[in-house]
């Protein structure tokens, strides 16, 4: 019985969806070129259901770069209305378009000057005449058995928000590196954001030693630095080569005279490297593509400046 009943509010939440395409016209357009030209912000408002579809709306628009704000109509007639500016749009949102709290905000929003967007599922409502553009969400029923609970009715809000903002986004050219300097924090801000050099060993953290550095103290270096590998240099402190674990491990394995080498003998020539500033992201491509667990960060002149391992990228969350 419950599985049944699932479905069904699936189904008709997802019909109340697929009504709302052909309501993409021209009065969908309007709305998007009035809020295009929005020299303020957009205050959207709505109580109940509609007001936490509202938030949500907000939400979506300012991560999008719109600046928004959610007003409470409630609040907005006891002295929350100094939010609202000349240059604003206000966005209303009520299913019945006669919601109480709401028309009571219209002539203050008029004599402000605003331009007002209505969400309603009764266009012809008092709401809905005083609106400079009516977005029709009307729902042929709700999921309640009683039709009563806002549910159809809110997921149209909802995904009506969701399409002026991601045309508000496409319309404004933005793009995935404007959307990522809003969201400095988390994956985004860390696939757009973090560099090496933030996350990179340097200095006295990084092992290197000499092309004639001894096998053993070139062991030596690579567990003190405890990074799985060194950089070899030549005598005039240039980058010839890396030394890994691995390099050491395979050695081991093809013979156990190996004491008499030097860091030169057993070094790999064509060591993975990573430009300063690169992003860290990158990085970790770069350690996928090659199978290596870490790279030396070398600057214009190609001389190393810092090594970044995999529990670097693991530690900042990106592995």
């Amino acid at each position: 019985m419950s599985i049944q009943k699932g479905k069904e509010v699936v189904r008709i939440e997802a019909e109340a969806i697929r009504a709302l395409i052909d309501r993409i016209d021209d009065r969908f357009q309007k709305a998007v070129d009035i809020l295009l030209n929005c020299k303020g912000r957009i205050i959207i408002t709505g109580m109940g259901k509609s007001g936490i579809i509202g938030r949500k709306i907000v939400s979506t628009l300012n991560s999008t770069g719109m600046s928004s704000i959610f007003l409470h109509p409630a609040e907005g007639v006891h002295g929350d209305l100094g939010v609202v500016l000349k240059d604003d749009v206000v966005i209303c949102i009520s299913k019945s378009g006669n919601t109480e709290e709401i028309l009571r905000l219209i002539p203050v929003f008029k004599r402000q000057g605003c331009a007002v967007i209505t969400m309603t599922g009764n266009p012809d409502s008092a709401l809905g005449k005083q609106s400079n553009v009516i977005l029709d969400i009307s729902v042929k029923e709700e999921a309640c058995p009683y039709d009563l609970v806002p549910t159809a009715s809110s997921t149209a809000a909802l995904v009506m928000g969701d399409a002026l903002a991601l045309a508000l986004f496409q319309e404004r050219g933005l793009s995935v590196e404007d959307y990522a300097m809003l969201h400095p924090a988390g994956d985004i801000g860390k696939r757009f954001f973090l560099r090496v050099d933030e996350i990179m060993r340097t200095e006295e953290d990084i092992a290197k030693v000499n092309t004639d550095t001894p096998i053993t103290q070139t062991i030596l270096e690579i567990s003190s630095k405890r990074l799985g590998a060194t950089c070899v240099m030549d005598n005039n402190k240039k980058l010839v080569g890396i030394v890994t674990d691995g390099d050491l491990r395979r050695l081991m394995e093809k013979s156990h005279d190996i004491w008499s080498l030097k860091a030169k003998d057993i070094m790999c020539r064509y060591p993975k490297c990573i430009r300063l500033g690169v992003l860290a992201e990158e990085a970790l491509r770069t350690m996928e593509e090659f199978s290596v667990n870490q790279l030396i960060v070398v600057d214009k002149e190609e001389n190393p400046v810092g090594m970044v391992h995999i529990h670097d990228l693991l530690k900042a969350g990106l592995a």
